[in-house]
């Protein structure tokens, strides 16, 4: 008990709090994006997810994820039902705080990973398949990725990859899931002229508070109140910052004028790619980092998402997945010691390896995440089902799903 200091207790509390804060605040993001039938079903679609996962990883999820290792590929069940974790510290998980402590902060992540995907899905999908498919994911796919990624023995934290938050883990792993998902799912019906956001400043609201609980996402992942985490707190408000600018400037210059829905979107690619960067890379690299996400990701939606004509309805692929590719690439590239002495330098800084571990890196993490979701997905659709019938979709989920309505009005 005597290694813990209190300092970093209170901010791994604070980033705690910040981080489970995200995922309501992801349900306004989303729910102001969708038309306004569909949008406390994408409300209740979050909220129940901050449940579900939560139990599940009290349950095992944490001990599948970081408990003793197995091979490298998977913790065992040691820590089943928080076995063994107790507020004495882990010797390696943030080791000045006690271990629930880490292990509820870890959770939050696991809740949001799912999260992310719904917004590629939104307005189509039948509660009855969302939720057994969730639990299923998490646990077969963000649970052994973590571990590969994070745990003490996993094979790719083994290997040398560097994810200082989440880029692998959380929006690679859910932005390809979307992608499979809803190649799998099919489009929405009604043409895409019917599709516009029905409450932009709900939107704006979720973007702008995603932005602040990203500090504790990011900057919490520090493990301690000190220099490290004033460095990914820096970076991270860089790179959202960067990324918004430079998607506004190419919104104005290809469609004519500067929009909000554009500049919201922008910010959270940028976010999203500095996400493994954050603890590893200067102010000036995080700067350079956002300003690729905001054109790469600006590219794919605009242009990539049109040219192949699929339906990811809020751009999970486009924005999480793509940024999440950019941001693990771009951590080989800019990663110093300097920095972080428990990371390493990247290309740029005479280590070429290490551009090669984060390439493996997000390759395995594609084709599991990929595979996993097309398994999982055929599975619950044959059971259960997965897409509402056609007049549900018609008249909305908030109806046809829950029996509610996002706005009612009496005389």
């Amino acid at each position: 008990m005597d290694k813990i200091v209190a300092s970093d207790v209170v901010w791994v509390l604070i980033s705690t709090a910040l981080v489970m804060m995200m995922t309501p605040m992801l349900a306004f993001f989303y729910g102001g994006l969708v038309r306004k039938k569909n949008v406390l079903s994408v409300l209740m679609q979050c909220m129940v997810i901050l449940c579900l996962v939560s139990v599940q990883w009290i349950l095992y999820g944490y001990s599948i994820s970081f408990g003793p290792d197995k091979g490298g590929l998977i913790g065992g069940l040691d820590w089943l039902g928080l076995a063994g974790v107790g507020i004495e510290p882990h010797d390696t998980y943030f080791n000045t705080v006690p271990h629930q402590l880490f292990m509820a902060f870890q959770m939050m992540f696991a809740v949001i990973t799912p999260a992310l995907i719904i917004g590629a899905f939104v307005e189509r999908i039948k509660f009855s398949g969302f939720l057994p498919f969730t639990l299923l994911w998490a646990t077969l796919v963000y649970d052994p990725l973590a571990h590969w990624v994070w745990a003490k023995d996993g094979w790719l934290a083994s290997m040398g990859a560097l994810d200082f938050a989440g880029g692998t883990v959380i929006h690679i792993n859910a932005g390809v899931a979307a992608l499979v998902f809803i190649l799998m799912l099919g489009k929405r019906q009604g043409g895409e002229r019917h599709y516009a956001p029905h409450n932009l400043p709900f939107a704006v609201l979720g973007a702008g508070m995603l932005w602040f609980g990203w500090f504790g996402f990011n900057a919490g992942s520090a493990g301690a109140a000190g220099g490290l985490a004033v460095s990914a707190f820096i970076n991270t408000n860089t790179a959202a910052a960067a990324a918004g600018l430079t998607w506004m400037l190419l919104d104005w210059a290809m469609n004519k004028v500067p929009t909000m829905l554009g500049v919201a979107t922008g910010l959270v690619a940028g976010l999203v790619a500095v996400t493994p960067a954050a603890g590893y890379v200067t102010p000036l690299s995080a700067l350079v980092i956002g300003a690729l996400a905001g054109i790469v990701c600006f590219l794919f939606v605009t242009k990539v998402k049109a040219k192949f004509g699929y339906d990811d309805s809020l751009d999970v692929f486009g924005v999480h997945g793509i940024g999440g590719i950019v941001g693990a690439l771009a951590t080989g590239l800019f990663a110093t010691k300097g920095i972080n002495a428990a990371g390493n330098d990247g290309l740029f800084y005479g280590n070429a390896n290490q551009l090669l571990v984060q390439f493996i890196t997000t390759v395995v993490a594609i084709g599991y995440s990929a595979v996993m979701t097309a398994i999982l997905f055929k599975i619950v659709d044959k059971l259960v089902g997965m897409r509402v019938e056609q007049r549900d979709e018609n008249i909305g989920l908030d109806l046809t799903q829950h029996g509610e309505t996002g706005y009612t009005l009496h005389e």
